[in-house]
């Protein structure tokens, strides 16, 4: 198995490698959560420091989960409640607090790649409606056959939305998955509502993204557009 490691302490990092190596996975190790972003597609599961010198391991779960379902171990020191609670929400697939004993790590790491084995089949990463078609993976969408040149923060709008097609996704969630918990401030409400204007101008059926009255929004009905 080819496993994602995010960890900046070089002497876990070694001891990790080299155990897991042992056991057959091979093993990347990235020190930063933006290399994360990068070779997250290559990887059959990701462990993850919450602990990470360029950002907090819990904003890469967001945006990882935003574009990905790859099979995540949070693996950190960081054992209050509230990180842990945070971190299963955000959809982490198990949480496991340092130091861990080596066996029951491999023992998580075996139990996550089996239940998404068993779910991987029926997985969907493509998302049709319409005339619409969202790669998620790939992070393409097609319209009407040609693809819709989005910007980043606009095909982050639209996996998140499209990864729950049919759902009604409130705002505090759109803003929590894109921007982050701490980032909720006048400007960047704002600039959602930009972001979605122009989103649904080039999807060319704004009535794919539907607005819910005082909640939030939902992808792929075919009812009236939102306001």
């Amino acid at each position: 198995m080819q496993i994602l490691l995010a960890e900046d302490d070089d002497g876990v990092a070694a001891a990790l490698v080299e155990v897991l190596y042992d056991h057959g996975h091979v093993t990347r190790r990235v020190r930063y959560g933006r290399e994360v972003l990068t070779y997250h597609r290559s990887s059959d599961l990701l462990l993850l420091d919450l602990g990470l010198p360029d950002t907090d391991g819990l904003d890469v779960l967001r945006a990882l989960r935003a574009v990905s379902d790859l099979p995540v171990v949070v693996l950190t020191a960081r054992g209050d409640e509230r990180s842990v609670v945070r971190g299963l929400r955000l959809g982490a697939d198990d949480y496991l607090v340092k130091p861990v004993r080596l066996a029951e790590l491999l023992a998580r790491i075996d139990a996550v790649t089996r239940r998404n084995a068993a779910r991987g089949a029926s997985s969907v990463r493509t998302v049709r409606a319409g005339d619409v078609e969202v790669d998620l993976d790939a992070r393409r969408v097609r319209v009407d056959g040609t693809e819709a040149d989005l910007t980043t923060k606009e095909f982050d709008i639209l996996a998140v939305l499209a990864g729950r097609a049919g759902t009604a996704v409130s705002r505090e969630q759109l803003l929590d998955a894109v921007w982050g918990a701490s980032r909720h401030t006048a400007s960047t409400s704002r600039s959602l509502d930009v972001h979605l204007t122009q989103l649904r101008a080039k999807l060319r059926h704004p009535e794919l993204i539907t607005t819910i009255r005082g909640f939030g929004y939902r992808f792929g009905d075919s009812g009236h557009p939102g306001d």
